[in-house]
């Protein structure tokens, strides 16, 4: 499929000129990405594993960078992200079992 640490990285550096470019929307953007950190009834992993199935609904491969970095980092298990991709296949069926395989790809690719 693709090498997600180097299409993590690239995304990285776009984000970080967009910030240069609009540094307003990208300020918004930042405070509502970091809401859910403040959350008192899901955990962080519950919310990643939220955030991927999320991602392959709307077949984001950023976001499914960006989320399976901090899912591995959280110490997320391949047969987690299974379930929680599982519920996103259920919600979504073809198109969410492609994207599925995309991110498991993507597990396997950046855990080292």
């Amino acid at each position: 499929m693709i090498d997600w640490k180097n299409y993590r990285a690239e995304v990285k550096e776009r984000v970080g000129e967009m910030r240069t470019l609009v540094p307003e929307v990208m300020k918004g953007y930042g405070t509502l990405a970091v809401s859910g950190e403040k959350s008192v009834h899901l955990d962080a992993k519950t919310r990643e594993l939220i955030s991927l199935a999320v991602a392959v609904t709307t077949r984001c491969d950023g976001c499914i960078a960006s989320h399976v970095e901090a899912a591995l980092k959280l110490g997320t298990s391949k047969e987690e992200l299974a379930e929680a991709l599982g519920v996103a296949i259920a919600m979504n069926a073809g198109a969410a079992l492609v994207y599925s395989a995309r991110t498991l790809d993507a597990f396997e690719n950046m855990k080292g």
